[in-house]
């Protein structure tokens, strides 16, 4: 047998003797997956290596960000080379055989999941509960989507998921499945498949929230439609009763199961949704109302409430030295890895199961000495003991920084809270169960929370020399939004004598900004 250069490569990645799984086998000849796949076929055919009679199954753990670890079972087998004159091999409790020796069983499990799905050819069945049916005559789990794959390239078998914009993944209980007849023109047998996938879906709902949900995702986007509007995702938060995180799961899965609904984002931020029959007259028209309403509502204060945010976290960033910040993939590249969303063990005000903090940092003062955590959030206006409270509820409440104690819930040791607020009430005082009152500072130092002032960042400025009508404050006016705050903020920082001027520069450019604002205001 003529051997061509791959199999030459493959045969010495086993020339070690050693079982490998097609996975190793791939990262270690640097080939790609379906190339040793065919050519792992042609050697274990014509004998030259053995392969495992059964195959193995492992869990597959992997980490999906924000979803966590998503764990699968994944069925694999394994190679050797074949010594000469060998038919079978026994190492570590594995049977290693030759392609010839492979027993020719009855029927085969393709035939067997083709023919069911094709007799009950008026139904639609989850890939669970045709294991389920199909588990007495030897098919397993496992069985399922391998065969199924093959008769869905070849059109017999219909297979629907999740649909997202470059993949297509599993329900719950797994991809739904219904026979293709062959015997009808294509278009109408499609349509038919459609049709039986969607009535197992609504049947489905009774026993599956997340299905109820997405159903009246889609009833109340379909609605809005016809009435020529839009929906905004706090109006679908509030209309399901569910937490934000939910919420947000519900739509994603209405937006991959249902291409007919779309999402729009305006000013990059807030998201609305409507149906692909609305006209574009129409959509610009609802477009425009929604932009209004949000200029009149969320116009100024929002501005500057995100501009906050980003003065905060440029000097965390640029001052805070020998820091490792946590970071955390996010379904949007548009959210910034290191804003970090936690597990709540209970309810915290609105936050059902997750809240999210601004960022996460570890310090370590000495190589004998434990890391300190530092766990941010921020606030733009008058921080009162209401918002204290919250944020250390948060933080005893969650997975990652609470723990249990015989005197109750409490923070872990070695985790600082760090409120950042552009100003605190002075006068502001907390009265003690034992009637005496201390100020919010002294309150907070006592659950071990630091505050931070519009102050303490002036007070940086004025260190490096900077002059005292720029301030943290007026960055955050004057910014058109929180990428020209951190653009402020560095030229300053290197040119602090040149500050008041960078600051006119600014205010000049976004002078158009500020008179919309005053418009608005006057409106109202």
């Amino acid at each position: 047998m003529v051997l061509g250069a791959t199999q030459r490569k493959i045969l010495a990645v086993l020339s070690d003797g050693s079982p490998k799984s097609h996975r190793q086998i791939v990262d270690e000849a640097g080939l790609t997956d379906k190339v040793v796949e065919s050519a792992l076929w042609r050697l274990w055919k014509s004998g030259l290596i053995l392969r495992t009679d059964e195959p193995l199954r492992e869990r597959d753990r992997v980490f999906r960000g924000r979803a966590g670890i998503r764990s699968n079972l994944r069925s694999f087998h394994l190679y050797v080379l074949r010594p000469e004159g060998v038919n079978s091999l026994e190492i570590r409790s594995s049977r290693f055989t030759t392609y010839k020796k492979l027993e020719k069983r009855g029927e085969s499990k393709a035939g067997v999941i083709l023919k069911f799905l094709e007799e009950n050819r008026d139904r639609a069945f989850y890939s669970n509960e045709l294991a389920e049916a199909l588990k007495e005559k030897g098919v397993k789990p496992s069985d399922i989507m391998t065969n199924v794959r093959r008769f869905e390239r070849k059109g017999l078998i219909y297979v629907r998921g999740y649909r997202t914009h470059n993949r297509q993944t599993p329900f719950k209980e797994g991809y739904l499945l219904t026979w293709i007849d062959p015997n009808k023109a294509r278009e109408q047998a499609i349509e038919e498949a459609v049709r039986r996938t969607n009535k197992a879906l609504t049947e489905k709902s009774s026993t599956s929230p997340i299905i109820e949900r997405i159903h009246l995702i889609r009833d109340q986007v379909i609605e809005a439609t016809k009435l020529k509007d839009l929906v905004s995702f706090d109006f679908i938060q509030n209309k399901l009763d569910c937490s934000f995180y939910e919420a947000e799961g519900g739509i994603s899965r209405t937006l991959q199961l249902y291409p007919d609904i779309k999402e729009i984002k305006l000013f990059n931020n807030f998201r609305y949704y409507y149906h692909a029959s609305m006209s574009e007259e129409d959509l610009k028209a609802a477009t425009a109302m929604k932009e209004n309403y949000i200029r009149m509502t969320r116009g100024r204060a929002n501005r500057i409430g995100h501009n906050w945010e980003a003065v905060v976290e440029h000097f965390i960033d640029s001052l805070t030295t020998g820091a490792k910040f946590w970071t955390q993939a996010h379904r949007t590249k548009a959210m910034d890895p290191r804003r970090i969303t936690i597990h709540l063990m209970k309810p915290v005000g609105k936050r059902k199961s997750n809240a999210e903090v601004d960022r996460v940092w570890e310090v370590t003062p000495g190589p004998l000495l434990r890391p300190t955590t530092y766990v941010l959030e921020c606030k733009w206006g008058l921080v009162q003991k209401r918002d204290i409270d919250d944020f250390f509820e948060v933080l005893r409440w969650s997975k990652e920084f609470g723990v249990d104690t015989p005197e109750g819930r409490q923070v872990k040791q070695g985790i600082v809270g760090v409120f950042a607020g552009s100003a605190f009430n002075p006068k502001e005082s907390v009265r003690l169960k034992d009637e005496t009152e201390i100020s919010l500072a002294t309150y907070a130092a006592r659950m071990n929370i630091q505050l931070l002032k519009a102050s303490d960042f002036n007070e940086k400025l004025r260190e490096r020399g900077v002059l005292k009508e720029a301030t943290a404050q007026k960055i955050c006016r004057i910014a058109r939004d929180e990428k020209e705050v951190r653009e402020v903020l560095e030229a300053i920082w290197e040119n602090p004598g040149k500050s008041e001027e960078i600051l006119a520069r600014v205010t000049e450019k976004n002078r158009d900004v500020y008179e919309f604002e005053k418009m608005l205001e006057e409106r109202k």
